[in-house]
């Protein structure tokens, strides 16, 4: 059966008539499922690795796991696409061919303009909207997925020239669901801020770890190592997807960064104490600001919680 969001699911009807479908069980995917689970009914799912399937099933994740998508896949109103942004954007290039009829699309990559573009060129009777949830673990996997990994959480939705009217109330809806904040950006926008502050640590906290990698440092190292090391133990492939789909805007990223070290380095070699001195102070301010503006983000979100909660209808 063709899948139509258009035509089977009305917007504005409850969340719990969405039929829902998810490419892709591991943390992001998973923790999807699970944090739905009785405001939808189980959706219907596809990944590659047999273990995952199995446990999606045997815990009633998933009400249907297939390997890949197929004309057997149960009809949806929504397909999310929760895999690596290669295999997303390969997925899309298939679409018109697996689902010649149309479907409405979500993703939750974490580069947006080349997922954005491939949405573009998706024929009419394609409605899609790109998405990147700013949440996830060093580690993977459904094993690894949990109920509440989206809440409080900023959510981006880059709309394609595909996104409709019906489909962005959906997402919408959707993101309300899991308890995340909706923000709407450009997909170019997107990359460059996320290169920043996302894709550059992690090849920061991976370069630490090559440099750090004699087990005799580890008992030397404690909470600052483990926490700055962290994003090392991120997926490599989900890594490599990142960085050869954002590379311009990474490699700009780590330009600043190189251009800094080389600063800091010259202080160093000419003893220029006043100088280090002001750099390290100008990066504690800077932390100092960044951590004010997370804590107004977050007690401002507890407002909002409880007026919602106090409203009389």
């Amino acid at each position: 059966m063709p899948m139509n969001m258009t035509n089977d699911y009305d917007p504005a009807a409850p969340l719990s008539s969405l039929r829902l479908g998810i490419v892709g069980l591991g943390l992001m995917g998973g923790s999807l499922a699970l944090t739905l689970r009785g405001r939808v009914a189980p959706p219907a799912a596809v990944d590659r690795q047999p273990d995952t399937r199995q446990l999606a099933l045997r815990e009633g994740i998933v009400s249907f796991a297939a390997e890949e998508l197929s004309d057997d896949f149960p009809p949806v109103d929504l397909l999310v696409l929760a895999a690596p942004v290669r295999v997303i954007l390969d997925t899309l290039g298939r679409l018109p061919t697996l689902l010649p009829a149309g479907c409405a699309v979500l993703d939750l990559g974490s580069t947006k303009r080349e997922v954005v573009a491939a949405m573009d060129a998706l024929p009419e009777p394609f409605a899609a909207i790109g998405g990147h949830p700013m949440c996830g673990k060093e580690t993977s996997g459904l094993a690894s997925a949990a109920a509440d990994l989206y809440r409080d959480q900023t959510f981006f939705l880059c709309r394609s020239r595909r996104t409709t009217p019906a489909l962005e109330a959906t997402a919408l809806a959707l993101v309300g669901a899991i308890g995340a904040r909706p923000v709407f950006m450009d997909a170019a926008a997107h990359d460059t801020a996320v290169a920043a502050v996302s894709h550059l640590p992690a090849l920061l906290a991976a370069a630490l770890m090559r440099v750090a990698a004699e087990e005799a440092l580890w008992s030397v190292g404690a909470s600052g190592f483990r926490d700055t090391a962290r994003l090392a133990g991120s997926d490599p492939r989900m890594m490599l997807d990142i960085l050869l789909t954002n590379r311009e805007a990474v490699l700009a990223a780590l330009a600043g960064y190189e251009w800094e070290l080389a600063a800091v380095r010259r202080m160093m070699e000419q003893g220029d104490e006043a100088a280090l001195a002001e750099w390290l102070a100008t990066a504690q301010v800077n932390y100092a600001a960044y951590r004010r503006f997370k804590s107004s983000e977050y007690l401002l979100s507890i407002r909002e919680d409880d007026e919602e909660a106090g409203k009389i209808a």
